[in-house]
């Protein structure tokens, strides 16, 4: 899942930035609403995490232009104001949820989850691939009862194959949502994440892990 965090305190978006990727996350950082709008028009996110006194525009008004673009990226407002008519303003202004600082990052993590799991393709807390088995809460993975140990990029890009199971998923879609805007496109990183989960993944047989040639990759569910 790949995030977009719009915050003008370095500090804070620092930690922000790092303890998401350390939770599997793909993050891009901009710190004012100018950037922001730039981010989500080139860029598909799963959510942003949006503060609102961000240099202008604010973060509602960077939140009513994406609604009023019809897009519908969940967004986790936060802000150190916490008078009753701010909240209603944020969720007026098309925000899905609201955190005021300062908070914990476990509960920052919670909403987060809460509401990526309101798209329906995110919404499943297990995800089961024939005998593969994804505890999307926990990160853990499981092959029959073999717990498989995987590194957070390998976690992250089994988990988008995975929602997307018996799909081709293109290197450019993969990129999109497991890498974040440092992404080279002429590596062969992708490459190489998906050889080291097929080492991982399918020691045994029926092999989940399909290459299409000039099309992408596929987890294979057993009807496939």
């Amino acid at each position: 899942m790949r995030l977009l965090v719009v915050e003008d305190d370095p500090r804070l978006s620092e930690v922000l930035v790092r303890g998401l990727r350390e939770e599997h996350y793909a993050v891009d950082a901009v710190r004012d609403g100018q950037s922001a709008l730039y981010q989500l028009a080139i860029s598909n996110y799963d959510g942003v995490v949006l503060d609102v006194m961000i240099p202008p525009p604010n973060g509602f008004e960077v939140c009513r232009q994406m609604r009023a673009s019809r897009l519908a990226t969940p967004v986790l407002m936060l802000t150190a104001r916490d008078a009753v008519d701010d909240r209603i303003h944020g969720l007026d202004s098309g925000a899905d949820d609201y955190l005021v600082k300062p908070f914990a990052f476990e509960e920052l993590l919670a909403r987060i989850r809460a509401l990526l799991r309101r798209t329906p393709s995110v919404a499943a807390p297990t995800l089961q691939v024939g005998d593969l088995t994804i505890d999307t809460a926990g990160h853990r993975v499981f092959r029959g009862d073999e717990e498989i140990v995987l590194t957070s990029k390998e976690y992250a890009l089994l988990e988008y194959l995975a929602r997307n199971a018996g799909r081709v998923i293109s290197r450019a879609e993969i990129a999109e949502h497991v890498w974040d805007e440092h992404f080279d496109p002429f590596s062969n990183v992708i490459e190489v994440y998906v050889n080291r989960l097929r080492r991982k993944i399918d020691r045994v047989e029926p092999h989940r892990i399909v290459t299409r040639r000039n099309e992408g990759y596929m987890l294979r569910p057993d009807s496939v």
